[in-house]
């Protein structure tokens, strides 16, 4: 029995409300372990007395359970006069964490969709699985952290700048039923992005906190491709509440994208499933044509034990409604594109509601 297998034990822990693990969010400080007997020091930011309390009885069951366990002590600290709105979003991180997230009023849930890699299509997937699942009765919002390559903007047709609110945030715009906010709506045409960390992170920061986002059933966040020191301290910053990964079929794409797999799980973000994006094309002579291979992104759904959300095939319509601002989704959600993207978008719902 040792530090790293009590710390491991207590990633079961959800800080309560949310579906992040006390471990992740920096609240373990201490931990000792001698002949049977464990102490640790958890430490508070914010929070009620009852998640406090919870905290530290699943705490206990969760050690209890190693085994050669004879004494629990669990002490939780929380500052004097913590308001119950405030939970874990002030945990101080632990070195390589980044801030513990604010849960934003009025959104229910946070989802990333990533891809680990550029030029898998996840914008497309982004826009159109936004779309997708407006149809399907959510208020949706999609936030753009592509930073240094926003296609958002271009994709939803919105070229129009943010208004700010009588208390000073940024109003999204809209198009399409979705609430949209990027960092190409704030840019000139062809305007460079020349930043270091710091300054992306404290962008992310706003768009998240300092957006009148309203009430919405779910916001989509369109991570940058990579999985670097940025990505994993954006899902840390960002409240998320699962991913999706969006992969192309052949090896150069999934070997990165396991990448991106690993990311989410080092954060303990649950990974709602992957979607196999330019699946296939059809010719027009009805010939099916596997340019980038087939079934990579199920098989590797597989491997990692999450749902496969589906495949994306090539379609002319995708790629011209991207172009136009209208995603094919919006523009004929009765086709073979606009179907694919509400198939996913339905098994998304699915997967969101086992959390």
């Amino acid at each position: 029995m040792t530090p790293e297998t009590i710390k491991e034990a207590l990633k079961a822990v959800k800080y309560p409300g949310y579906s992040r693990d006390i471990v992740s969010f920096g609240l373990v400080k201490d931990i000792s372990a001698e002949n049977g007997a464990v102490a640790v020091v958890i430490e508070l930011t914010g929070g009620s007395p009852e998640a406090a309390q919870q905290i530290k009885s699943e705490s206990e069951q969760a050690i209890r359970a190693i085994g050669d366990v004879k004494h629990v002590y669990v002490d939780v600290k929380a500052p004097q006069g913590a308001k119950a709105a405030s939970p874990a979003a002030g945990a101080a991180p632990q070195a390589g964490q980044g801030q513990g997230p604010n849960r934003v009023p009025g959104i229910k849930q946070v989802v990333a969709v990533a891809s680990g890699k550029g030029g898998v299509g996840k914008s497309t997937v982004s826009a159109n699985l936004a779309c997708a699942l407006t149809q399907r009765g959510v208020k949706v919002g999609l936030l753009d952290c592509d930073i240094y390559g926003p296609s958002i903007p271009l994709m939803m047709g919105v070229k129009e700048r943010p208004s700010l609110s009588s208390n000073e945030k940024l109003v999204p715009l809209e198009n399409h039923g979705v609430k949209l906010m990027s960092m190409g709506f704030l840019l000139e045409d062809d305007q460079p992005v020349i930043w270091r960390g710091p300054m992306i992170m404290k962008t992310i920061q706003q768009f998240i906190s300092s957006v009148e986002w309203g009430d919405l059933d779910l916001l989509l966040v369109d991570l940058p491709p990579g999985t670097g020191d940025a990505q994993l301290s954006l899902c840390q910053t960002v409240p998320l509440d699962g991913g999706v990964v969006v992969t192309t079929p052949q090896e150069a794409s999934l070997g990165v994208v396991r990448k991106g797999i690993n990311m989410f799980r080092k954060v303990n973000v649950p990974i709602l499933g992957l979607v196999e994006n330019m699946s296939y094309f059809t010719s027009p002579q009805g010939e099916r044509l596997e340019i980038f291979g087939h079934g990579g992104g199920k098989d590797e759904a597989a491997r990692q034990n999450t749902a496969f959300l589906g495949e994306v095939p090539i379609f002319q319509e995708i790629r011209e409604g991207g172009d136009a601002g209208i995603p094919v989704v919006a523009k004929d959600p009765e086709g073979g594109p606009g179907q694919a993207f509400l198939e996913v978008a339905k098994i998304v719902q699915a997967e969101l509601a086992k959390l």
